[in-house]
């Protein structure tokens, strides 16, 4: 009995583990995903009238695309060294429709992540000790404060 029980907790602890498991293709199509989403991979976005089979619309860059309830918002990277960037709108109705091609390729990790930090949207703090100590000396003395508020 004690065996029937081990064979099927090990049964599905496998079945479990196939759940669980993600895909390497998940994975890889994330990290393009991702690579494009941070202007690295060029695309050509072409956005097409179905009615007439006739191309509407093509941009060739690197840009990053978001859908939008009623269309497609796409940002486009012209200059990265100084800042320059655009944005534009695209609606999209039953008779438009749009496909987006990666260009370029990319060389990607299955396993890896970056992260990216972009300095220019940080805030440089500089705190000194002597700021450090009056603060300290503020905290104390609006806890004594309140400590002797709550006794009277």
């Amino acid at each position: 009995m004690k065996r029937l029980y081990v064979i099927l907790a090990s049964v599905l602890m496998m079945a479990l583990a196939g759940c669980i498991e993600e895909r390497e293709a998940d994975k890889v199509s994330y990290n393009i995903s991702k690579q494009a989403d941070n202007f690295n991979v060029v695309r050509r976005l072409t956005v097409i009238n179905t009615r007439s089979d006739k191309c509407i619309l093509q941009m060739t860059g690197k840009i990053s695309i978001e859908d939008q309830h009623d269309g497609i918002a796409v940002l486009v990277e012209l200059d990265r060294d100084k800042g320059i960037y655009q944005k534009h709108y695209i609606y999209m109705n039953e008779n438009t429709m749009y496909t987006v091609e990666d260009v370029s390729g990319v060389q990607v990790s299955r396993y890896a992540y970056e992260m990216e930090f972009m300095p220019q949207s940080l805030i440089p703090v500089k705190i000194t000790a002597d700021e450090l100590q009056q603060d300290i000396e503020s905290w104390t003395k609006t806890e004594e404060q309140e400590v002797h508020d709550e006794d009277d």
